[in-house]
């Protein structure tokens, strides 16, 4: 790196939310360091829909533009690894890396995302992102009106039947063990003729991550083309909790309008802070952050 020690801004991720940040910031002539292991949580996902001059394109296409196009900005700096620690140092935080080397910088953002957490389901990992989806809005109309299913349980497996069975009437809800819908529930879902199967699942049989059938504990074989579904998830960093940033009851980092955490100059966006799991919802989030920081180094230093 040219300059260790002389950063406005440390961002520690560089996938599109840190990526937007990053460009706001190098626009408004801030030095930068982008700090990134690569391994964003999309990475097995084919094609990236519902983001304005980009659906269709491969979360890696869209990333590697991003990232060439944030470069061209002399104050911004990229640097393949991994972060593994943050301190206060007088009037600036540490930022140590996985190599043995550490940056300085006046403020931190974290675009850290998160990890997803399979079910111990044979193939599931396999599917996940391709065929196994989370999210109707990114993935739904390529899958519209096929043989879908839904796999979750209770009250969550209600509300995401309501809404998946708005891209395919063909619809069926795998709850992977005995029902917990309450009667209602479970009334209003056959009345919409959506099928209920409380067999549990052993394995998900695909073809280089694309679903053919589910297979029960009892053998059955069920075809379905795609499935939707909620997994739990981690922070993909443990920074920010070491560093005193508050969480909300969800496991999200907390954030105000601007982007800014429960601590002092540290900033925080994208997957890591929202169930609103969207390119377009990451990048929204780092060009407000961007913006944010320059306006408070600005006032800083006026």
């Amino acid at each position: 790196m040219e300059n260790n020690s002389n950063l406005d801004v440390i961002i520690i991720g560089g996938s599109y939310a840190g990526l937007s940040a990053a460009m706001a910031l190098g626009r408004s002539l801030r030095k930068v360091l982008i700090i990134d292991s690569g391994k964003p949580c999309n990475r097995q996902t084919p094609h990236s829909h519902n983001f304005i001059t980009q659906d269709g394109n491969t979360p890696k296409e869209i990333s590697s533009t991003a990232k060439e196009q944030v470069l061209n900005y002399p104050t911004v700096q990229f640097l393949d690894g991994k972060a593994i620690s943050c301190s206060m140092q007088e009037d600036n935080y540490e930022v140590f890396v996985e190599n043995g080397n550490s940056f300085f910088g006046k403020k931190i953002l974290f675009a850290t995302g998160v990890k997803d957490i399979m079910p111990s389901i044979k193939g599931f990992t396999q599917c996940w992102g391709i065929s196994i989806l989370h999210c109707p809005y990114c993935h739904g109309y390529e899958v519209k009106h096929e043989n879908i299913g839904v796999m979750a349980n209770g009250d969550t497996a209600f509300e995401m039947s309501k809404l998946i069975y708005n891209w395919s009437k063909n619809l069926t809800l795998f709850t992977n063990g005995k029902s917990t819908l309450n009667e209602e529930q479970t009334q209003k879902l056959h009345t919409k003729n959506i099928k209920i199967i409380e067999t549990k699942i052993s394995e998900f049989e695909h073809q280089e991550g694309q679903i053919q059938n589910i297979i029960f504990t009892n053998k059955i074989k069920h075809p379905i083309s795609a499935i939707f579904s909620r997994v739990n998830f981690e922070q993909h960093s443990a920074i920010p909790k070491e560093m005193g940033c508050k969480f909300d009851e969800n496991g999200f980092i907390e954030v105000d309008l601007f982007k800014k955490t429960s601590v002092k100059d540290i900033f925080a966006v994208g997957d890591a802070t929202t169930m609103f799991r969207a390119v377009s919802f990451a990048v929204a989030s780092g060009t407000i952050a961007g913006a944010f920081i320059n306006r408070e180094l600005i006032e800083e230093n006026f």
